[in-house]
């Protein structure tokens, strides 16, 4: 990634490719993650075996389509970006097709080799009163 913001862009690329190498790519080597279930693990194998089987089965044939909201610059090699995220699942999936959105939060650091993720956050966007997700307008 030249740049924090091409997060948006280069995850979705990742994601949508379902490939596990293309993803892994985006990570510092100690990077962090959460899902959207509250899942962490830290270290990109552990990344990698958090999402491998689910692109395998029921998010085969998931789409996801990022915006970014925000790029806040914390000096010349670290930056925290926001994004809005939709996931759409097809019919590998148990409960059938429906989309999911997301908020990512991650934090970029500039490698010789470009931006990576440093640590990423993605939380599903629920109903307060219900506990029941939403979909962003």
């Amino acid at each position: 990634m030249r740049r924090p913001e091409d997060i948006a862009e280069e995850f979705q690329k990742a994601w949508n490719s379902h490939e596990m190498t293309t993803f892994a790519a985006l990570f510092c080597e100690d990077a962090t993650f959460v899902n959207r279930f509250g899942h962490y693990v830290r270290g990109i194998p552990e990344i990698v075996a958090l999402h491998a089987p689910i692109h395998k089965t029921i998010y085969s044939d998931s789409l996801m389509e990022n915006e970014v909201i925000t790029a806040i610059a914390l000096g010349d090699s670290v930056a925290v970006v926001h994004c809005w995220s939709r996931l759409i699942v097809g019919t590998a999936h148990p409960a059938g097709p429906h989309a999911v959105d997301t908020v990512i939060l991650a934090v970029l650091r500039l490698q010789p080799n470009g931006w990576l993720i440093q640590s990423l956050e993605n939380v599903t966007l629920t109903d307060p009163r219900t506990g029941e997700p939403v979909l962003r307008r």
